[in-house]
């Protein structure tokens, strides 16, 4: 085959090159596995620098994210818009090549990365979007669905425990376009990894039922091509292939121990790798014989338009493309208007959870790319619909996922779906059990995606089972990650709202938070129906023309007590009004008008909500009043922890006459 020496040392020196001059990063891996790099982006990665979202192209997924100057070697020297003025300017503000990869920033990026273990899991999901696309719309003369998804991965990928969850699934899902190469150099940030990751990770992939090719000497080039051509023989299975390398390969002083994992390696070490490697050139300068055999824009070029040629002829191309581009259907707001309106004209006094899955049954016959899913919980979260279907093996298809209870594994999973496209992915489990997939929500709120999470047995309501599954601070801890839309719905209307803004969302996921217990409905008139978009508006108006005394805030099942408030202060002559605020994130994003209208400054308010006080402030401020829970729960039914808390008529009446007799 044809010598790629001079190309992986290329990506040896830019990554060294880089990380020296930014006085800061991670040389080691990049040295390491620039060998492996070198082989799969010459010979095997199907791609195309002038079309980095080219549907039919293979994914590549850096999951030990920290070697992030291996990824921007490979792009910049492979043809992508990243120029070496990006290169040098690493871990710079503003630049196309931060510390760690990032989606939608650096063209080509899959997926951010840098929390070990996600990209990984983010990968398991692009390859069974693949697979679960290519049983949709592949047919025996037309093969429009067919690339696969590479990984590599280190030790700290496959010491975190979301590892064990996302690659069990892979391998009951029979995930045989996935190839994940492990970067096998047995070191860590805190030295050899002996003393604290003994497992014998071939077996344990043997036993998830992956295919695993060993001891493969991640150095010799013909070792890994002859792995890397074993591996995309598709048997059904996953393949995980264990190579073996040296951190900091081509360091004649460093290589092989962990001070070259992650700080610059020193000028004077950096001069003698060049000696060693016999790298004349001055920093950044890549010679044109290094660079051609990872240059892609012919080849790439090529390969899109033999791609381009099937999806010409594919019968439902239109459909396809439309799904890719994340588009939803056509007349999808004439629908969703006539929905609603039925809705409220049906007036269910019904859980959340149920109004949550009769939106799923609403909205999936004109939505064929929803993917639904649970942890375990399908019955309790009700995430289930009429006519879904479940997934065994992602080559037989489907439209459900059970992902068991592997809540973490769910979420990143869900993520790496909606990256790769063609799918609009929801998994339910009980908020409370949110906490274990927390960096996973977070993760797909800061690359703007779009997964949507349906957490049940939001709160105290859920009752017997106690303080360790009643939520107390997750509701107001989610309303604080940056992009993420959370939605406590009031009733059957407001759920289905939720649900339609979820599914409208293009860069923003949505967390849905839905009640155990049944949820009186609200009547609303035309305008209060139309305003529930808004995320937070007026439901019960003042009943006088006098001056408005105060306003009572609520969410999700508080919501009736506000409005039972509202009539007993009516009859003791408060002119107060009721806000709705099923989302505090698409309220802030409305006008200042608008807000100001809502909550009128100068006017007293009560908020109401089964969880913690303090975030509550922000609307009712230090002079007014909030009825809520500020410690864990206890297990009895739901009706007697509401009047044990505190969380009642009586006391949002007692809260708000009393903030009326004493304002400020």
């Amino acid at each position: 085959m044809q010598d790629l020496t001079l190309a992986a040392n290329a990506l040896r020196l830019l990554a060294i090159d880089a990380v020296q001059q930014a006085n800061s990063g991670h040389p080691g891996m990049p040295m390491g596995v620039a060998d492996i790099a070198a082989v799969l982006w010459s010979r095997h990665l199907r791609h195309n620098p002038a079309d980095p979202t080219w549907p039919g192209r293979d994914r590549f997924v850096l999951s030990n994210g920290h070697g992030s100057m291996l990824l921007y070697g490979l792009l910049h020297l492979a043809g992508y818009d990243l120029p070496i003025e990006e290169l040098r300017n690493f871990r710079q503000m503003h630049s196309k090549t931060p510390g760690h990869p990032e989606v939608g920033l650096t063209p080509g990026v899959e997926t951010t990365t840098g929390p070990l273990g996600q990209g990984l899991a983010n990968a398991v999901g692009m390859a069974l979007a693949e697979q679960l696309l290519a049983a949709e719309f592949n047919t025996a003369d037309n093969a429009l669905v067919d690339h696969r998804t590479f990984v590599f991965v280190g030790d700290g990928c496959l010491m975190e425990g979301l590892s064990h969850e996302a690659c069990s699934l892979a391998g009951t899902w029979g995930l045989g376009k996935l190839v994940v190469i492990y970067d096998d150099n047995g070191i860590s940030i805190d030295g050899d990894v002996k003393g604290w990751f003994g497992d014998d990770t071939p077996a344990r992939f043997e036993a998830y039922g992956w295919r695993v090719i060993r001891n493969v000497d991640g150095h010799d080039f013909d070792a890994i091509d002859a792995a890397l051509n074993a591996a995309t023989e598709d048997i059904g299975k996953p393949t995980l292939i264990c190579a073996k390398t040296t951190i900091g390969q081509g360091s004649p002083n460093k290589a092989g121990g962990h001070d070259v994992h992650g700080a610059p390696l020193g000028a004077a070490e950096v001069a003698a790798v060049r000696d060693a490697l016999n790298w004349p050139h001055p920093p950044f300068v890549v010679p044109a014989e290094a660079r051609a055999p990872l240059d892609a824009r012919e080849r790439g070029a090529a390969a899109q338009r033999a791609w381009e040629a099937l999806l010409a002829t594919h019968p439902r191309a239109a459909e396809f493309m439309r799904r890719m581009r994340g588009d939803l259907p056509a007349g999808f707001d004439e629908q969703a208007a006539a929905q609603l309106a039925a809705v409220a004209a049906k007036a269910e006094t019904i859980a959340s959870r149920k109004a949550s899955q009769n939106s799923i049954n609403t909205l999936a016959p004109g939505m064929p790319e929803l993917l639904g899913g649970s942890a375990d919980l399908a019955p309790s979260n009700l995430t289930q619909w009429a006519g879904c279907r479940s997934v065994e093996k992602a080559a037989t298809g489907g439209n459900y996922l059970h992902y068991g209870v592997r809540e973490f594994a769910m979420v990143a999973i869900q993520t790496g779906i909606a990256l790769h496209g063609g799918y609009r992915p929801f998994g339910g489990t009980f908020l409370m059990f949110s906490e274990y997939a927390r960096n996973a929500i977070r993760m797909a709120a800061l690359m703007r995606t779009n997964p949507i999470y349906v957490f049940t047995h939001d709160s105290i309501g859920l009752g017997e089972d106690g303080p360790t599954h009643q939520p107390v601070e997750q509701v107001a801890t989610l309303r604080m990650v940056p992009n993420l839309d959370v939605w406590r719905p009031g009733d059957a209307v407001e759920t289905l709202v939720a649900w339609q803004t979820a599914v409208r969302h293009r860069h923003t996921p949505t967390a849905l938070i839905l009640s155990r217990q049944n949820l009186p409905h609200q009547p609303r008139n035309a305008q209060a129906l139309a305003d529930i978009q808004r995320g937070g508006y007026v439901l019960v108006r003042e009943v006088t023309d006098s001056p408005l005394q105060l306003v009572l805030i609520a969410t999700g099942s508080e919501l009736d007590l506000a409005v039972q408030a509202h009539q007993r202060l009516a009859e003791q002559g408060v002119n107060a009004r009721v806000v709705s605020m099923p989302s505090c994130f698409t309220f802030e994003r409305q006008s200042a008008a608008w807000r100001a209208s809502v909550l009128p400054a100068g006017v007293p308010r009560v908020a109401v909500e089964a969880g913690v006080t303090g975030p509550w402030r922000q609307y009712v401020g230090l002079e007014g009043a909030v009825v809520g829970i500020d410690t864990f729960g206890e297990s009895a039914p739901a009706a007697a922890l509401y009047a044990h808390f505190g969380i009642t008529v009586q006391a949002v009446v007692a809260a708000a006459s009393a903030l009326l007799r004493h304002p400020g």
